[in-house]
């Protein structure tokens, strides 16, 4: 379905994509002396930096929302302790020890709440054919032989697939940075110890140990234009907390 299309959203919808690619054509020109043909990528590039270096506000908070369940760890172990399996009475519990604590157990989602509409606007900007009703130059852009609105799986079901390895690059250093990520986050949060003898118990842990990895298989169907955004971002992510939780310990 296109949302530009739409009437009530259309006509935002279609403002939005008309200043994406203006943008990120106006990137592409001033980068082109002197990244030649990468300029394309590379404009999406840092238009993601960009977009990340206005989100750091969420990120502070987020990384002091974790702080703050740091400290109460132990009283949240105490509460299910307490509560055992009586899940509405423990939601509760935990519920009111946020409120009295002035901790948000949703300033985590921040920063990728905050992405989802630039990551989809990048999404649309390399799959639609024409924007604001003239063909959509930035089609024509690619990286290394591979255009930047193909995905991994359209590219190695073409005759463009000999290229497939720039953009299996991408999915592998994705995957890296999503993995290192992960590990750093088990070390600053350590996991609740899970009872084994609730029913589906190794089912969650096995669905939380897998999850990060979804945005892998988003970035193998994506443009790859959206793939450049996603590892920039986690790349950004990684060294962004690194960074906050030493500084806001």
């Amino acid at each position: 379905m296109d949302l530009s299309t739409l009437p009530l959203v259309g006509p935002f919808v279609a403002a939005a994509l008309h200043a994406g690619a203006d943008l990120l054509a106006a990137l592409t020109a001033g980068l082109t002396p002197v990244a030649g043909p990468l300029a394309a990528a590379l404009a999406v590039v840092v238009a993601t930096l960009a977009v990340r270096a206005l989100l750091v506000p969420l990120a502070v908070l987020q990384v002091r929302a974790e702080r703050d369940r740091r400290r109460l760890a132990p009283q949240l172990a105490a509460l299910r302790k307490r509560h055992g399996r009586d899940t509405a009475r423990l939601q509760q519990a935990v519920q009111e020890l946020y409120t009295s604590e002035h901790v948000s157990p949703l300033a985590g989602c921040l920063p990728v709440l905050a992405q989802a509409p630039v990551v989809s606007l990048v999404y649309a900007l390399f799959t639609h054919a024409s924007i604001a009703g003239a063909a959509n130059t930035l089609l024509d852009a690619t990286l290394v032989g591979i255009p930047l609105g193909h995905s991994f799986v359209a590219v190695v079901t073409s005759p463009l697939w000999v290229h497939g390895w720039v953009v299996l690059l991408v999915l592998v250093a994705l995957a890296v940075v999503v993995e290192l990520t992960r590990r750093a986050n088990l070390r600053w949060n350590p996991p609740t110890p899970v009872d084994t003898a609730v029913p589906g118990a190794a089912v969650t842990t096995a669905v939380t140990r897998w999850v990060p990895f979804v945005t892998v298989v988003f970035a193998a169907i994506a443009p790859l234009a959206a793939a450049l955004y996603v590892l920039t971002s986690a790349g950004w992510t990684a060294g962004e907390r690194a960074v906050l939780r030493r500084a806001l310990r």
